[in-house]
C-alpha cells in the first residue's frame, strides 16, 4: 500500500498518524478552506448536471458512477491542489492521471488476492510492472503541480495565508517549519485525501440514486423539499440558475434529503469492510494471551439487519428525523 499512498494517513500509524491527523483536522476546519471547497463542489455539480441533462435529452445510456467518479476527482483535485484537472471535460492530461489513479487503486486491492505480487514487483513483470508505471505517472504529475504552485506563489509574492486550496495551506506550514515538510509529504497527504474524498462520495451517491430510482415516492418528497428550501419559482430553469439558489442555508433546510443520504450510508456504507493489522504480538494488562494478524470488520453486515430496512415502499426516514437522536440504534463501529 505504501507504494501508492506513501506515508499518508491511510498507510501509517503511531506518531506519523497523529501528526497528520492534528494538522489535517485544523486545516480542514478553517472557514477559508470550507467555503472554497463548498464553492468548488457546487460548480462541479453544476457541470455534471449539464452533462447528464444532455445525455437524457438525447436518450443516451450513462454510467452514473463513472460520471460521479470523474466529477469527484475534478473537485477533490481542485480543493487539494488549486488547479483544474479537467477529467469530466475530457482533457487528455487529466484523463491520463485519472486512469493511472484508478488502476493503481485497483492494483492495491488485487494484491490481497495475488500471493505472488511481491515476486512480480521484484521482477517488474505483469500487473506490478503496470503498477510501477502508473505510480510514476501519478508522481510526475503531482510533483509537477507542487513545483509550479511553489514557483507561482514565490514569483507573485502572494501571501500564502490568503490561499484556499490544501496544497497552499500546507505550503504555509512548510514555511513555518523552515522546510520541515518536503514535497513527498505534500504528495502523500493530498493523495490520501483525494482517495478518501472521491471514492466515498461517488460510491455513496451512486447507491443513493439507485435507491431513488427504486423508490419514486421518496424521490418526489426530496424534490418537493429541495424546491421549498431553495424557494425556486415554478418552471424550467438552467443548471446555473439552480446553482444560484443552492446556498448553505438552503442545504441546511433539506432535512429529508439528509435523512435519505444517511439511510443510504447505513444500507451501503462508503467503507463496507474495515481491515486493521497488528504487526506484532501484543499483550494487554490483565490479559493472558498474545496475538498478531488481521482483524476484518464487516460494517455492511452489522448495519443492515432486516428489522431496520426503512428504505422501502411504505417507510421513510422518520427514525433518522427523530428529535431525540441519542436513542439511535445505529452507531459507527469502534476501532
Amino acid at each position: 500500500m505504501s507504494d501508492f499512498l506513501g506515508d499518508g494517513i491511510f498507510a501509517v500509524d503511531g506518531e506519523k498518524w497523529r501528526q497528520q491527523r492534528k494538522v489535517a483536522s485544523y486545516e480542514f476546519s478553517t472557514t477559508v478552506l470550507r467555503d472554497y471547497s463548498s464553492l468548488t463542489f457546487k460548480n462541479s455539480a453544476i457541470r455534471l448536471t449539464m452533462i447528464i441533462s444532455e445525455l437524457v435529452s438525447s436518450n443516451q445510456v450513462m454510467d452514473i458512477q463513472d460520471l460521479l467518479m470523474k466529477s469527484g476527482l475534478d473537485s477533490i483535485f481542485k480543493v487539494g491542489f488549486g488547479v483544474e484537472l479537467g477529467v469530466l471535460s475530457g482533457l487528455e492530461e487529466g484523463k491520463a492521471f485519472s486512469n493511472a489513479f484508478d488502476e493503481a487503486s485497483c492494483q492495491i486491492l488485487y494484491r490481497y488476492f495475488d500471493v505472488f505480487w511481491k515476486f512480480k514487483r521484484y521482477l517488474n513483470v505483469g500487473s506490478e510492472a503496470n503498477m510501477k508505471k502508473n505510480i510514476q505517472l501519478i508522481d510526475d504529475f503531482v510533483y509537477g503541480v507542487i513545483s509550479r504552485k511553489t514557483k507561482q506563489l514565490a514569483k507573485k509574492g502572494q501571501d500564502i495565508l490568503e490561499k484556499e486550496d490544501i496544497l497552499s495551506r500546507f505550503l504555509q506550514e512548510k514555511v513555518k517549519l523552515s522546510g520541515g515538510i518536503d514535497n513527498k509529504y505534500l504528495r502523500d497527504i493530498i493523495l490520501n485525501f483525494m482517495i478518501a474524498g472521491r471514492d466515498t462520495t461517488a460510491g455513496t451517491l451512486s447507491w443513493f440514486f439507485y435507491m431513488l430510482c427504486k423508490h419514486p415516492s421518496i424521490q418526489d418528497k426530496i424534490a418537493i423539499e429541495v424546491q421549498k428550501a431553495t424557494q425556486m419559482q415554478e418552471g424550467k430553469i438552467t443548471s446555473n440558475e439552480f446553482g444560484n439558489y443552492l446556498t448553505e442555508d438552503a442545504i441546511n433546510d433539506m432535512q429529508y434529503l439528509h435523512a435519505a443520504l444517511t439511510e443510504t450510508l447505513r444500507l451501503y456504507p462508503a467503507v463496507p469492510i474495515v481491515i486493521t493489522v497488528n504487526k506484532s504480538n501484543h499483550r494487554k494488562e490483565h490479559e493472558d494471551f498474545t496475538w498478531f494478524g488481521t482483524i476484518c470488520t464487516y460494517v455492511h453486515d452489522s448495519h443492515t439487519p432486516h428489522f431496520l430496512f426503512l428504505f422501502n415502499n411504505n417507510g421513510v426516514q422518520e427514525r433518522i428525523l427523530e428529535e431525540d437522536r441519542s436513542e439511535r440504534k445505529i452507531e459507527a463501529p469502534p476501532l
